[in-house]
């Protein structure tokens, strides 16, 4: 069942480790097919070099397993409330990526004081409130708080990031990441100035509607 799809995530979680956002089983990355609406899931607790295709778990939006012999992820049941709240929505991404996570741990923002933060994002990165791990919490932390937004850091947490597709949504969470990482080494030299609302709507339009090939 959903044989393209399950290689599809299989490959993307790949790059949560290739691009340091990842240790040994923690993350993951879903996505909705449009047609079934079935989602594709890691699996919990399972170490990256040991997924395959057929080691994702296929789960309906109720949390139902369809297919697999593996307990998916322990973070499902929030993917599956955004995906039931965000029928834009067709990836999600969960990481503890170092330097966005200590933007989570002490509750801070990450504002648009770089042109990729205006580009990706649109604005700041939002923080979600703490929510507790397991249910549907947080993922209605994330459709309450996240906005515009393609990314949320989630309080004490991590980082949580949505897209049209699960390619979209694993390329936010590198990007998210990367500013993380850039913005913290610019404090340490001082503060930097945000850029102006307009210039942050206009980059960012710039960016959705111009940037890349036709």
């Amino acid at each position: 069942m959903l044989e393209a799809l399950r290689k599809e995530i299989w490959r993307l979680h790949l790059e949560l480790p290739g691009n340091g956002l990842v240790t040994w089983t923690s993350g993951n990355v879903s996505g909705r097919d449009p047609e079934t609406g079935f989602v594709v899931i890691k699996p919990s607790g399972i170490r990256y070099e040991d997924l395959t295709p057929e080691s994702m778990c296929v789960v309906d939006l109720d949390g139902k397993l369809i297919e697999g012999k593996n307990k998916p992820s322990s973070d499902t049941f929030a993917h599956l409330y955004v995906y039931r709240h965000r029928p834009d929505v067709n990836g999600i991404v969960h990481t503890h990526s170092t330097f966005a996570t200590a933007w989570a741990a002490v509750g801070r923002s990450i504002p648009p004081v770089l042109t990729a933060i205006c580009d990706e994002f649109g604005g700041s990165i939002p923080v979600g409130a703490y929510a507790i791990i397991g249910g549907d919490e947080i993922g209605q932390e994330i459709v309450r708080s996240i906005g515009s937004s393609p990314a949320i850091l989630m309080k004490n947490h991590g980082v949580f990031t949505i897209g049209k597709t699960p390619e979209a949504a694993v390329k936010t969470a590198v990007m998210v990441e990367d500013v993380a990482r850039t913005v913290f080494y610019a404090l340490q030299l001082g503060q930097p100035d945000e850029i102006p609302a307009e210039e942050v709507a206009r980059a960012n339009r710039r960016y959705l509607e111009e940037y890349g090939q036709s």
